[in-house]
């Protein structure tokens, strides 16, 4: 029987000191994933910027590793940039991204001196223009294009399907051009396309074909309407490991097969190409980061034997949202046979609340603590305090030192936004 160890620290001493469900993130991990995207994604022909995106995780401790690492920050709300701002990230270095940006969050942007904003649609490049004008304030803009590239994933984290939410369709080029050319003469500064075709992808092939067509939209835009588009951005969604089933190529293969794709589109183009971009999160943050669970009670019902935890949708709700699949361990019973085969249940008051449907595990006991793998990205994010639980706490770790960097939500918390009080209508 052995503990299971993150850093150097033992789970047992991380759940005894900090409670579970906890959150546990191997610092080294993060650092030398950033490390890597930055060593490996880079061209003699273009320059590159790797844009960590916040939205799979992010809080001050994260952002501080990605400022540290001297990469850029992918925002997509104005909450997304406030943290940000607080956190210390140059902000001209933050990309703003979103389908359905207010005034205020555009307003806001320009007011924290953020250098990049990603329009969506029409209406919203419209708007940060004519906004942009009004307070006089500069700012670079890019617009999202769906290069319509199919990618084997999920039908909720496909983004570049005939009919998703974002984007603009890279069919309608000449319509592209005469929305570019209202920036004309504006405080707002063109300067390409983004694209991004979903998430959980393992195939560099989908990116290579997307990055073409861009490529490609960008050649048209200079040789037919004038128009420079010196940056791309060909987004993240770049898969990580789950399952045992799961094989995802290496950063290093990744970031060198994008390269090779993007030199040879410029080169058979022949289009000016100043900067090309990626967005890793999940990534980056996905397999840095695991949650441990005490085990509660256990119960058969039919064929099936449930393993009841004291988390679930609440702390992690991609599961049921999506069907994502886990694997796990129990952390103090290491290397001991897997000869049992258990349903991991959550809490939460919905059948739906399965964290991981067949889980090969030792025989387990109340008290036990469950270690489910890869919930870096998208579990804390995405948490909430369903049914009154609260979020749960966040921990780093490192060389045998722990960290708390989001403190456990308590049931005060829970009332912090009730209030009383008549509205005068």
């Amino acid at each position: 029987m052995g503990i299971m160890e993150i850093g150097k620290v033992p789970v047992t001493r991380l759940a005894e000191k900090c409670g579970t469900p906890l959150l546990i993130y191997d610092e080294e991990k993060i650092e030398n994933k950033i490390k890597s995207y930055m060593r490996n994604f880079s061209s003699p022909l273009f320059q590159t910027e790797v844009v960590y995106a916040s939205k799979a995780f992010g809080c001050p401790a994260m952002i501080e590793k990605v400022k540290d690492a001297g990469a850029s920050l992918d925002v997509v709300s104005g909450g997304e940039l406030y943290i940000a701002k607080v956190s210390g990230m140059n902000m001209e270095k933050v990309y703003f991204h979103g389908n359905n940006k207010t005034s205020e969050e555009i307003n806001t942007a320009l007011e924290f001196g953020c250098g990049n904003i990603v329009a969506d649609n029409p209406e919203e490049f419209r708007t940060i223009i004519e906004t942009a004008a009004c307070t006089k304030r500069k700012i670079n803009l890019m617009l999202r294009i769906n290069p319509k590239v199919a990618a084997h994933t999920h039908e909720y984290t496909v983004t570049a399907a005939e009919d998703s939410k974002f984007g603009v369709s890279i069919d309608h080029k000449e319509k592209i051009a005469v929305l570019i050319k209202t920036a004309a003469d504006k405080k707002v500064t063109f300067k390409g396309f983004h694209s991004h075709i979903g998430s959980q992808i393992f195939e560099a092939s989908a990116f290579i074909k997307a990055a073409g067509l861009m490529i490609g939209l960008c050649s048209y835009m200079e040789k037919e309407h004038d128009i420079p588009c010196p940056w791309l951005s060909l987004g993240g969604g770049f898969g990580i490991k789950y399952t045992a089933e799961d094989d995802p190529p290496e950063t290093e293969t990744l970031c060198r097969e994008l390269i090779r794709g993007g030199e040879e589109a410029i080169r058979s183009a022949g289009v000016k190409t100043e900067k090309i971009m990626i967005e890793p999160g999940r990534s980056i943050a996905g397999d840095a980061g695991c949650t441990v669970y005490k085990v509660g009670y256990e119960k058969i019902a039919g064929d099936k034997r449930y393993l009841f935890v004291d988390g679930g949708m609440g702390d992690n709700i991609r599961p049921a949202l999506y069907g994502a699949e886990y694997s796990c361990d129990l952390a103090e019973h290491m290397g001991d046979t897997k000869d049992k085969e258990y349903v991991i249940g959550g809490k939460y008051c919905e059948s739906g609340d399965i964290i991981i449907r067949k889980a090969m595990l030792p025989e387990a006991k109340k008290g036990d603590l469950l270690i489910v793998y890869s919930t870096g990205a998208y579990a804390y994010s995405m948490s909430s305090c369903y049914n009154g639980t609260g979020r749960p706490a966040v921990v780093f770790v490192k060389d045998g030192r722990a960290r708390l960097v989001m403190r456990r939500e308590k049931k005060e918390d829970l009332m912090y936004l009730a209030k009383d009080q008549e509205v005068k209508i």
